[in-house]
């Protein structure tokens, strides 16, 4: 090595280091080069299971690689929200969360092992939608003015259910509880399809579901919603909302899609650029709509400062309402 040229070693050196720099440029001007896997954190054939397969077809059409979608249900959403946020930052893993994975599970739950705002990078808003309170058809009370009214004759609490503790349909529950003075009992289930089954099955008289997983039952006459969480919803136009049944509430349940944090600038920028265009799709759009979900996209960066926000303010509800995870 000691009658090795000097100015030769530092050539070569400078050829190595930019070769060893070449393969990661191009796997960033390249991706994807190999399927994406979406994880959803709900149980099959619910609203979010829906909205992430409908976004899969187009991204993959975009992208021209498979986005696989991966049901890891359970918790209220945290299994699988927890599975992404120890993935591998490179853009191959990603999910789509609502209020209850990325806001309250970790507010109402110490044993959620992620933080939302620190380990998770958001790819961009999707959309808004209602939560609905369902019933059986042969329920005797059709809004919450005759739930009121039959509760009182009550000598138990009205059990409701709801996809898991902290979840959106839990906090409806509650705060529709501490509002109208009833006495109701949360019924903890894994998904919002499980839901659905205790309230045909006769299990619960009352629970809570997404807007897309609500509007087939509805509209399919197999059970009635006494009100939404939020304001009238055109998917639903006959059914009150909670501020026009005199219960001072209003809160929409919020879609986002997540990449771990550390995820790359350039490759957050793709998902959100592909984010973005499959929501302005037409047949994206109009189906969305059906399933009671107001598309709208909110770039990345925008759509952290809300998630900050946010949490602050459904943090003060929690606390109000005493909310915790069971």
């Amino acid at each position: 090595m000691s009658g090795f040229p000097r100015r030769s070693l530092v050539t070569v050196l400078a050829l190595s280091a930019g070769l060893a720099a070449l393969p990661l440029s191009a796997h960033a001007d390249d991706y994807p080069n190999h399927p994406i896997t979406l994880v959803l954190p709900f149980a099959a054939g619910g609203g979010g299971d829906v909205l992430g397969r409908l976004l899969a077809e187009s991204f993959s059409k975009q992208l021209g690689q498979p986005l696989i979608v991966e049901n890891r249900p359970g918790a209220g959403g945290v299994i699988g929200t927890q599975y992404v946020a120890r993935a591998k930052p490179d853009g191959y893993t990603i999910t789509i969360g609502g209020m209850t994975t990325h806001l309250l599970a970790p507010i109402t739950n110490p044993s959620v092992q992620y933080n939302p705002i620190k380990d998770f990078a958001p790819i961009g808003g999707i959309g808004n939608s209602p939560i609905v309170m369902l019933a059986a058809n042969d329920f005797p009370a059709n809004d919450i003015r005759e739930l009121k009214a039959l509760e009182a004759k009550r000598k138990h609490p009205l059990q409701y259910g709801s996809w898991g503790p902290g979840s959106t349909g839990n906090f409806c529950g509650e705060i529709l509880a501490l509002k109208a003075g009833l006495r109701m009992e949360h019924v903890p289930y894994r998904g919002t399809t499980e839901v659905v089954t205790g309230l045909i099955g006769g299990q619960i008289p009352v629970g809570f579901v997404d807007m897309a997983t609500a509007v087939p039952q509805v509209q399919g006459g197999k059970l009635k919603a006494l009100a939404l969480c939020t304001k009238p919803s055109p998917s639903l136009p006959k059914v009150g909302g909670y501020v026009d049944q005199g219960i001072d509430f209003d809160r929409p349940l919020t879609w986002v899609m997540y990449a771990p944090a550390g995820t790359p600038a350039p490759t957050l920028k793709r998902l959100s650029d592909t984010l973005a265009a499959a929501l302005r799709e037409k047949p994206v759009q109009e189906r969305l709509l059906s399933l009671g979900i107001e598309p709208g996209f909110v770039p990345g960066p925008e759509q952290h400062e809300i998630l900050k926000r946010d949490y602050a303010s459904w943090k003060q509800v929690a606390d109000d309402a005493h909310i915790q995870a069971q």
